[in-house]
């Protein structure tokens, strides 16, 4: 194989870097985990992810609904992933966003670092790996985070991006989105015997946060060393995702890595975040997932992370602890606000933030 490049970049943006003409390896501070840098060992293609029907969910018929509700559970308790489809969202809208993300990402690199964020509650922040300030190996990947939920905020670039220009393709998109989430939440609130609008009650979701992230992973000249996304899982309760068709997300799923195949007729993928798995102490595990990179074509996916408000402290549902035996939370109560801020400004390596909040028994 060919050595890397024998030098350490401070990244401004991967693009940029992917782009120069003469990159034929990558810098030493872009291997990640060079001793197993292929990692295909641990590979499953055989597996499939379960498939959760909207229309079924959102059905007037009290056995069709029940139905979507068992597959909830099973995909809830053994996934942590799930497809979603006939959620109603119009394709166009959806090839849209994607589109716009794109031209944000293409947009001059002195138009893109007038959103760089300095705080991890910025509304508006562009950026690249996961966070430069306390990595030592840098992630193949830029993004753009915005909040757009309880208050919208966009860039002004791209203008179809923008509420200000015939209503906004994030606006409707991110709104669209909620709608959806609400339902799919208010069915694991029933699959976990609570009533329908319990989670929304009590983690106040008319005022939960929503993120819009828009992910920029270009073709590298060494993807067996570089990795997009490192294994982790999202903060949050529900995170529901579309990509352009190009290939590169991965999760776990019973010790292995399963891809993700390009999703048919715009479906949506969804994961559980850790604050279900607070919720629901611990029923519901958020999953672990990554992002691998190639050598041929750019990825592009747009992410969209629901939490609670973040003021409400999150712990597990009282009405769970009540129906259990020996009643005993598994998670420390914490503000969402204090574990996003925790999350986001710390080195992203797997579940170790939940970890924190996880009371460990002997």
């Amino acid at each position: 194989m060919e050595a890397t490049a024998p030098l350490v970049v401070k990244p401004s943006n991967v693009k940029e870097l992917a782009e120069s003409p003469d990159l034929r390896c990558i810098p030493y501070n872009y291997v990640y985990d060079s001793s197993n840098s292929s990692a295909t060992n641990d590979i499953d293609d055989s597996d499939s992810i379960p498939i959760v029907d909207f229309s079924l969910l959102t059905s007037h018929d009290s056995h069709q609904r029940s139905t979507a509700i068992h597959h909830l559970t099973k995909a809830c308790q053994g996934w942590g992933f799930f497809m979603v489809v006939n959620h109603g969202i119009p394709e166009n809208l959806m090839k849209s966003v994607i589109d716009c993300t794109h031209e944000f990402f293409n947009l001059p690199e002195e138009e893109k670092h007038k959103f760089t964020g300095k705080h991890v509650l910025d509304p508006i922040r562009y950026g690249t790996s996961f966070n430069t300030s306390t990595e030592n190996v840098f992630f193949w990947r830029d993004f753009l985070k915005v909040f757009v939920h309880p208050h919208f905020h966009s860039p002004t670039k791209p203008q179809t991006y923008s509420v200000k220009f015939n209503r906004g393709i994030m606006s409707e998109y991110s709104e669209k989105l909620r709608e959806v989430t609400r339902k799919l939440l208010g069915g694991i609130s029933e699959s976990l015997g609570l009533e329908e609008s319990y989670l929304e009650k009590d983690l106040e979701l008319e005022s939960g946060l929503q993120i819009f992230v828009g992910n920029y992973y270009p073709p590298c000249p060494q993807p067996e060393l570089a990795m997009g996304m490192p294994p982790h899982s999202d903060q949050g309760l529900l995170t529901l995702l579309i990509h352009n068709q190009v290939g590169g997300l991965q999760v776990q799923h019973q010790g292995k890595w399963i891809n993700v195949k390009a999703l048919p007729n715009y479906s949506l993928l969804v994961n559980t975040g850790d604050h279900l798995e607070i919720f629901s102490n611990g029923k519901y595990k958020s999953n672990m997932h990554r992002a691998v990179v190639n050598n041929k074509v750019t990825r592009i996916s747009v992410v969209v992370a629901h939490g609670p408000s973040l003021d409400t402290i999150v712990k597990p549902a009282s009405p769970l602890m009540e129906k259990e035996n020996s009643p005993s939370a598994n998670y420390i109560p914490m503000k969402y606000k204090d574990y996003l801020e925790m999350q986001q400004s710390s080195r992203i390596y797997g579940k170790s933030c939940l970890e924190k909040v996880k009371i460990q028994r002997s």
